[in-house]
């Protein structure tokens, strides 16, 4: 049985989601990240650390060990902050947008990070790296996007080392009074607008904001992680339930 947000596609149902949201992806690239931190008021950075600090107490603790896979890694933030702050080996960003990748190439390269980050055009569905490959594997913001959530589940379980970690974030709709009103008008009426201004795709952030709604959360999303192979899911939510971390274990 498919999961809602996999039958949410950006353009028509004609196509598979996947070619659909590498075509959105390669669209709004150029405006991504002007219009990304604006529609979030720069609290998304506040998020991305609070994620790494919870990674960072199972990620190998001395510098130059450890690979990481940053899956949906669009313009290369997640895969910046994890090199910086983690210290890995290697991080590889994977994604199926060649336009956002060549945006997340230029950055690693003005700060000099091109021999710990290299990116890869990848599927997640169907991954090409080996088996027990990588000590952590990273979603941020990616994960409504896959075309089958299970399987996406199941290939980052294939590469995650035994005793890896799987680390998640993803928005959320909250569910109380008067978060979760407030946050319909804002992602229904605010980010389809804005959006529009910003890139003249409306049906891209239309679509940012039907994934985020109809996309597994909590006390579900804990139960889909064990359904495929992880143990000693844990999860919280941040501010007043606008986006959620989900951490995972091999």
């Amino acid at each position: 049985m498919a999961y809602q947000q996999e039958v949410i596609k950006p353009y028509n149902q004609n196509e598979s989601k996947g070619s659909q949201v590498e075509k959105m992806f390669d669209n709004i690239a150029p405006t991504y990240d002007r219009l990304n931190h604006t529609l979030s008021l720069g609290i998304d950075r506040l998020w991305r650390n609070k994620a790494i600090d919870a990674l960072g107490k199972h990620f190998p603790s001395k510098e130059g060990q450890g690979g990481l896979l940053d899956i949906a890694t669009g313009t290369g933030d997640f895969a910046i902050l994890a090199a910086k702050r983690l210290k890995p080996e290697h991080v590889t960003g994977a994604d199926i947008s060649l336009e956002m990748m060549e945006i997340a190439a230029h950055k690693v390269n003005q700060q000099g990070l091109e021999r710990t980050i290299s990116f890869q055009r990848q599927d997640c569905m169907n991954l090409t790296f080996a088996d027990n490959s990588f000590d952590a594997v990273t979603v941020v913001y990616g994960a409504r996007n896959f075309e089958s959530l299970d399987q996406g589940l199941r290939e980052i379980l294939r590469v995650l080392k035994p005793g890896g970690h799987l680390l998640m974030l993803e928005l959320a709709s909250p569910k109380s009074f008067p978060m979760k009103q407030l946050f319909w008008i804002y992602s229904h009426v605010v980010i389809p607008f804005v959006g529009w201004i910003f890139s003249r795709d409306v049906k891209a952030y239309n679509y940012l904001s039907d994934s985020v709604n109809a996309f597994p959360q909590g006390e579900v999303m804990e139960r889909i992680l064990k359904k495929n192979g992880y143990n000693k899911v844990v999860w919280r939510r941040f501010t007043f339930g606008i986006c959620t971390m989900y951490l995972a274990e091999k």
